[in-house]
C-alpha cells in the first residue's frame, strides 16, 4: 500500500503540465510557480497524512479557488488564450476526495456543492445533489435545496416536485419539508398566473368583429397569413377550448397546495400549529385568482377538527381581509365580517389569552396605516383596545398563561405606542402571577417613557 508521500508526489506529478503551462504562458512568474508547488506539496501531505482534518481540505479547496481567481485575471488583463478547465477540473478533484473521505461533513459537501453552482457547472452539481442526498436523506434541508435549485435555474418544476415527493418519504416528520413543498407549489402557481397575465391571457379573449367600432374610425379590411395561404385556416375554437381547460388545470386552481395541507395534517394528527403555520404561508401570495378558495379549504379543515383552538380561531377571524387593500372600497365590508367573527373567536376560544394575543398581533400593523377611512379606524381602534382588555382580564384569572407570552405581547405592544397599556399587564403580571423577568422589562421601559 502506497505511503502517504507516494500519494502526495502522484498527485503533484499531475500539476506539472499545467505549472509549465503558467511559465510558458508567462502567467506567473517562476518564484510565484515555485510558490505554488511548495503550498500544493504541503497541502497534499497534510491530506494524505493519517489524522487529516475537514479543515485542511477546506484550506486546500479555499487556496485553489483563489489561485484560479487570480489566474483568471491574469489571462484576462494579458490577452492570452488558454483551456480555462484545468483549475475548475483542480478544485472538483480536492473536494471530491475530501467527500468521500468525510461524507458525513455536510458543511462540506455544501461547500462543494455552492462552488458547482457558482461555476454554472450543472451537470457536476447534478451529481453532486445526487452524492450528498444519497448520504443524508434524513435532511430536509438537503431536499429544499435541491428544489430550489431545480425551480430557480432550470424551471423544472418536474425536478423540483420529485425531490420534495423523495424527501417526504425520508422525513415524513419535517415541519418545514411540507412547508415548503406547498410554497414551491405556490410559487409555480404565481408564476404560471403572471404569464398568464403578461401574454393577457387572464381576461376573456375578443373574438373577431366584436370590438367596438368608433364613428370615426374607417373599417379596413384585415390581412392575415391565411388569405395568403389557405392551409394554415384552422377553427379558433380549439384554443378557446384549450384556455379553458388550462384555467381548470390542478395547478391553477389550487389543487396541489390543498392536497398537501389535508397530507401534512393527516401526518401531523391535525395539529393547528402547522395548520396556521400553512395559512400564513399561503397568505403571502395575495393577488392568486385561487387564494380565497385555498384559504376558505384551510379554515374549514381546521374548524372542523380543533374549532376553540386558538391557531384555527387566528386564521378564521383573519381570513376575510387577505387579499384586500385597506384602502379599497372592498375593505370595509370585508373588515366587518372579519369584526363579526373576532366576537365569535373570543367566545368560543378555550385559551382567551392566545386568541387575544394573535388577534393584537394582527391589528397592530393595522391601526398603523394613514388615510384610512374614519369608520375603519374607529373598529380596529375598538377591537384592540378590547382584545387588549380581554388579555389584561386573561393574565388575572388564567393561570396557564406563561411568563415568555406576557414579555413578547408586552414588549410588542410597547413598540407600537402602547406603552399604558403594556405596563398595565406588566402589572398585573407581576401581582397575579409572580412573574419576575417582567419587573425588569417594566423598569426598562418605565425608562424608555421617560426619556421619550
Amino acid at each position: 500500500m502506497a505511503g502517504a508521500s507516494d500519494k502526495a508526489r502522484f498527485f503533484l506529478e499531475q500539476s506539472v503540465p499545467e505549472l509549465q503551462e503558467f511559465e510558458r504562458k508567462k502567467i506567473f512568474t517562476k518564484v510565484e510557480i515555485r510558490s505554488i508547488a511548495k503550498k500544493r506539496s504541503d497541502f497534499e501531505h497534510k491530506i494524505n497524512a493519517r489524522g487529516s482534518h475537514t479543515s485542511d481540505y477546506a484550506r486546500y479547496a479555499e487556496f485553489e479557488i483563489n489561485l484560479e481567481s487570480l489566474r483568471r485575471k491574469r489571462v484576462k488583463r494579458l490577452g492570452i488564450k488558454t483551456s480555462g478547465h484545468a483549475g475548475q477540473r483542480r478544485i472538483f478533484f480536492v473536494f471530491d476526495r475530501a467527500t468521500r473521505k468525510f461524507h458525513g461533513d455536510v458543511g462540506l459537501w455544501m461547500q462543494y456543492v455552492e462552488f458547482a453552482r457558482k461555476e454554472k457547472a450543472n451537470k457536476k452539481l447534478t451529481q453532486i445533489l445526487t452524492g450528498v442526498l444519497r448520504m443524508h436523506p434524513t435532511k430536509p434541508e438537503l431536499w429544499i435545496y435541491a428544489a430550489q435549485y431545480a425551480m430557480d435555474e432550470h424551471a423544472d418544476m418536474t425536478a423540483a416536485r420529485s425531490y420534495m415527493q423523495r424527501g417526504l418519504r425520508f422525513c415524513k416528520t419535517s415541519r418545514s419539508l411540507w412547508l415548503e413543498f406547498a410554497k414551491l407549489e405556490m410559487i409555480y402557481i404565481s408564476k404560471i398566473a403572471a404569464r398568464r397575465k403578461i401574454l393577457g391571457l387572464d381576461k376573456p379573449r375578443t373574438l373577431k368583429g366584436e370590438a367596438e367600432m368608433d364613428e370615426n374610425m374607417i373599417s379596413l379590411p384585415e390581412l392575415t397569413a391565411e388569405d395568403i395561404n389557405p392551409s394554415l385556416a384552422r377553427d379558433d375554437s380549439i384554443d378557446e377550448v384549450a384556455l379553458q381547460n388550462l384555467s381548470a388545470t390542478p395547478a391553477m386552481n389550487g389543487a396541489i397546495p390543498m392536497a398537501i395541507f389535508d397530507t401534512a395534517m393527516k401526518q401531523f394528527q391535525n395539529d393547528a400549529g402547522i395548520g396556521e403555520q400553512f395559512f400564513n404561508l399561503f397568505a403571502i401570495f395575495e393577488g392568486l385568482p385561487c387564494l380565497p378558495k385555498i384559504l376558505q379549504h384551510v379554515v374549514d379543515q381546521m374548524r372542523t377538527s380543533t374549532p376553540s383552538n386558538a391557531s384555527a380561531l387566528a386564521c378564521y377571524f383573519r381570513q376575510p381581509i387577505i387579499g384586500i387593500e385597506i384602502l379599497s372600497a372592498d375593505f370595509p365590508s370585508a373588515l366587518g365580517v372579519s369584526y363579526e367573527r373576532w366576537k365569535t373567536s373570543l367566545k368560543e376560544a378555550s385559551r382567551i389569552f392566545e386568541v387575544a394575543a394573535r388577534a393584537i398581533t394582527w391589528l397592530l400593523p393595522l391601526s398603523k396605516v394613514e388615510d384610512v377611512e374614519p369608520g375603519v379606524r374607529t373598529v380596529l381602534s375598538v377591537m384592540l383596545k378590547q382584545t387588549m382588555r380581554r388579555f389584561s382580564e386573561a393574565v388575572e384569572q388564567d393561570h396557564r398563561i406563561t411568563e415568555p407570552e406576557v414579555f413578547t405581547l408586552t414588549k410588542e405592544l410597547n413598540r407600537a405606542g402602547y406603552s399604558a397599556e403594556a405596563q398595565d399587564i406588566l402589572r398585573k403580571a407581576i401581582a397575579f402571577r409572580g412573574f419576575t423577568n417582567t419587573q425588569s422589562l417594566t423598569a426598562e421601559q418605565m425608562a424608555v417613557d421617560e426619556n421619550g
